[in-house]
């Protein structure tokens, strides 16, 4: 039996497009999936590694990624900034700023290597950062740690609750600056020097992993639910939240979204945060 390594992170929108593999809902052909949960900029920083066969990814990742790794067409997470209640990267602080303040503050990230931490410097390349837990930046702010905070997980629906306020919602701004692309923030990546039959075969395998969790929503959000960092006893809103980062541009990017794929790395580069330009390679 082949044994590949799966890496994502353990939050319910990746486990949701997993549970098919996790839980053994679909014929696997003799291939066994070890599935490794870590947070997204350290799996990142993983991948420089090639540590393992198939991760998730960070489009920003992906600049220092390209010799060992292909984005696989499905597995992706796209901010959509033009729909009627658009979602991606946020800023939010503990009172109300004009975009324009906000450049001037301090704002605690996920990561240098996540793509809202990308996004964010398209925004604003001189704002000033700092580097948390992507699960401490909400609670940072909160308490006053932080005056303001990029979110990019379910804190994007409760920091309401917490009497935060948004400043501004990135995949909106870069929907505006590039007429109506989606904001490319994560991927599935898979290395490079798999054998070509088997890298197919487990590329299929994932897709239909993400498939059967879209065909049998309500047993795959069960077991989403174990992922839902403050969602626990908010079962719609961790269904809205799985629906945000979960659907049908996750089998597939879309023309469009390579598009958006290739732009947002071709800017990093001009910016230079980017230090050199990326030949962006999607799995056949």
């Amino acid at each position: 039996m082949t044994t590949i390594t799966v890496a994502h992170s353990p939050d319910s929108d990746d486990a949701f497009m997993h549970y098919a593999l996790a839980k053994n809902k679909i014929d696997t052909q003799g291939i066994e999936f070890r599935h490794v949960l870590k947070d997204i900029e350290t799996l990142n920083r993983a991948a420089q590694n090639g540590t393992y066969e198939v991760t998730a990814i960070s489009t920003h990742a992906y600049a220092y990624l390209a010799d060992k790794y292909a984005l696989l067409p499905h597995g992706a997470s796209m901010g959509e900034g033009q729909i009627a209640k658009p979602y991606g990267p946020m800023i939010v602080a503990r009172r109300e700023y004009s975009i324009e303040e906000i450049k001037t503050q301090t704002v605690a990230i996920p990561g240098e290597m996540t793509s809202a931490y990308l996004a964010l410097k398209l925004f604003a390349p001189n704002i000033k950062t700092v580097s948390l837990p992507f699960d401490e930046i909400l609670p940072a702010v909160v308490n006053g740690q932080a005056e303001a905070g990029l979110l990019i997980h379910e804190g994007q629906l409760t920091f309401g609750d917490e009497g935060l306020f948004e400043v501004i919602n990135l995949a909106v701004w870069w929907a505006q600056e590039t007429g109506g692309l989606p904001l490319p923030l994560g991927g599935n990546a898979i290395r490079r020097d798999l054998e070509p039959g088997l890298a197919r075969a487990v590329s299929q395998l994932l897709r239909q992993s993400i498939e059967y969790s879209l065909g049998h929503r309500e047993e795959a959000l069960d077991y989403a639910m174990e992922y839902a960092r403050g969602l626990e006893t908010k079962r719609d809103l961790a269904d809205e939240f799985v629906g945000m980062y979960v659907n049908s541009r996750t089998l597939d990017y879309g023309d469009d979204g390579r598009r958006a794929v290739r732009l947002f790395l071709e800017r990093g580069h001009e910016i230079g945060i980017i230090p050199h330009r990326v030949d962006v390679v999607f799995a056949a």
